[in-house]
């Protein structure tokens, strides 16, 4: 897993700051087993849950990190697969990278807005039949669906929060200008929050 592209979201998701209301949210860490997994960047993770044992009614959303494994295979591909149990429930999912093919793959961005590193990339993906529903954007939010590119953490989380509706629009935005383009005005916006 690709840790650095949800870094921001669950970061901040968990701490409840600037969020409307007082608290965050519990971040569950889901693998295909409960073994636990190295990431990308050589962190040892333990799965709190097995994906078997994840249910949409349980959860506020689903979200899925790149990794190199989206493309070697279809390791993963229960993940996507789970993804449209969450969409089918209406239960938010959040996808960044490798994670988009997989989802490409699995059908679910054929009528869907969304993004990704590239058009080309999804293209090559068989199953995939959106390119009509793809926009060229740091992040896209397509109704219950959120997808960014590889080089788009910040964006990523800025959708997710803006989906989940974790704080004020003006607050959102001051988030995002000071961790994406280092705008220090927006701190003040931040700390009066």
């Amino acid at each position: 897993m690709a840790d650095w592209e949800v870094g921001h979201a669950t970061a901040h998701l968990r701490s409840g700051r600037f969020h409307r209301e007082p608290g965050g949210y519990e971040i569950v860490t889901v693998g295909l087993t409960t073994e636990p997994v190295t990431s990308m960047g050589g962190l040892r993770v333990t799965p709190a849950r097995a994906l078997d044992r994840l249910s949409p009614r349980d959860s506020a959303m689903l979200i899925l990190p790149g990794a190199d494994l989206w493309d070697a295979g279809d390791d993963l591909a229960p993940f996507a697969r789970k993804a449209r149990e969450f969409l089918d429930e209406g239960v938010p999912v959040a996808a960044i990278c490798g994670a988009v093919a997989g989802l490409a793959r699995e059908g679910l961005l054929d009528e869907r807005a969304h993004t990704s590193a590239v058009v080309h990339y999804l293209a090559a993906q068989e199953g995939y039949a959106g390119a009509g529903h793809y926009l060229d954007q740091d992040a896209v939010t397509g109704g219950d669906l959120v997808t960014a590119g590889p080089t788009e953490p910040v964006a990523f989380a800025r959708e997710i929060f803006r989906r989940l509706d974790v704080c004020t629009p003006e607050v959102l935005d001051a988030w995002h200008r000071l961790f994406a383009r280092s705008d220090g005005s927006a701190y003040e916006v931040l700390m009066s929050a």
